[in-house]
C-alpha cells in the first residue's frame, strides 16, 4: 500500500483532474491511500475539510472507483503545510493540480504547486484542470 496527498483547492474541476489521476494509478483499489487534504489560509467560521465542495468532488469520485481515502486539513502557508504533512504522514506520492500561469504571474505570486515540487523530498505529479 502507498499512501498519496492530494492537496485540494477551491476549483472543482481541478479536484477533478485530482481524482482522476489517483483513480489512472496502477492498482489504485488495492494499492493506494489517499489523504484529501485542505489548507485554510484563513478560517474563522471554524469549517473543516469535509465542508468543501471540491474535497466532495474527489470523494465521491475515489467511492465510486473502490479507493480508499481520509479527510485531513491544515492552517497557514499552503505549499508548507503540504510539505509537513508529507513528512508526518510519510506519503510516497504527492498529487498535485496546477494552474496555467505566465512567468510574470508566477514571479510575482508564487505557485503553490512550483514550491511543493522544488521544495519536496518525495515524487510530485501535478495534473491540470479537467475544465
Amino acid at each position: 500500500m502507498y499512501k498519496v496527498l492530494v492537496p485540494i483547492d477551491h476549483d472543482k474541476g481541478r479536484a477533478s483532474a485530482q481524482a482522476q489521476a489517483i483513480i489512472d494509478l496502477p492498482d489504485g483499489q488495492k494499492e493506494v491511500q489517499a489523504i484529501l487534504f485542505h489548507v485554510f489560509g484563513d478560517n474563522p467560521e471554524g469549517a473543516s475539510v469535509a465542508q468543501v465542495a471540491s474535497v466532495h468532488t474527489v470523494m465521491d469520485a475515489l467511492k465510486k472507483a473502490g479507493i480508499a481515502y481520509d479527510l485531513q486539513e491544515a492552517s497557514g502557508d499552503p505549499a508548507t503545510a503540504v510539505l509537513d504533512a508529507c513528512r508526518s504522514q510519510e506519503v510516497n506520492l504527492i498529487c498535485m493540480s496546477g494552474r496555467k500561469r505566465n512567468q510574470l504571474d508566477e514571479m510575482l505570486f508564487g505557485s503553490v504547486a512550483h514550491e511543493v515540487v522544488h521544495r519536496s523530498d518525495i515524487p510530485v505529479m501535478v495534473c491540470g484542470p479537467t475544465t
